[in-house]
């Protein structure tokens, strides 16, 4: 249900680690449950390039049409992507939000290793349990 080669966090996040080496960095969405819970996407806010996240922080939102949602850094460090695609197509979000639904890439600080060892993520497995406990 949950593709195994990301990481999630409790609040509904995904991580998805792009490229390799020193350019290596994550890329962030929201989960497939965290779509659905929210309806249709209409609007998403995302902070700046080269803005500096802390774990847990609020990056932006995600408005649908029954609600408005914090989007949360699931790991500290800064901003190097952002999705341009929803400001005309916020509906990405909910037709593919593991692919073309991506909101930003984060260069974690510590580097892309020591953050995927993070036990604030939680594996696929993991993930789904929290879901059908909730």
């Amino acid at each position: 249900m949950y593709p195994d080669d990301l990481k999630y966090t409790a609040e509904h996040e995904w991580v998805r680690v792009v490229g390799d080496g020193d350019g290596a960095t994550l890329r962030v969405g929201i989960t497939a449950y965290a779509q659905e819970a929210l309806g249709d996407i209409v609007f998403v806010t995302l902070p700046q390039l080269g803005a500096e996240v802390e774990a847990g922080q609020s990056l932006g939102e995600v408005e649908s049409t029954k609600s408005v949602s914090d989007v949360y850094a699931p790991l500290g460090g800064t901003v190097t992507g952002r999705n341009e695609q929803l400001d005309g197509s916020p509906e990405l979000v909910n037709s593919d939000p593991y692919g073309d639904g991506w909101m930003l890439e984060i260069r974690p600080t510590g580097g892309v290793d020591e953050a995927m060892r993070s036990e604030q993520l939680l594996d696929a497995a993991a993930y789904a349990a929290l879901t059908t406990s909730s």
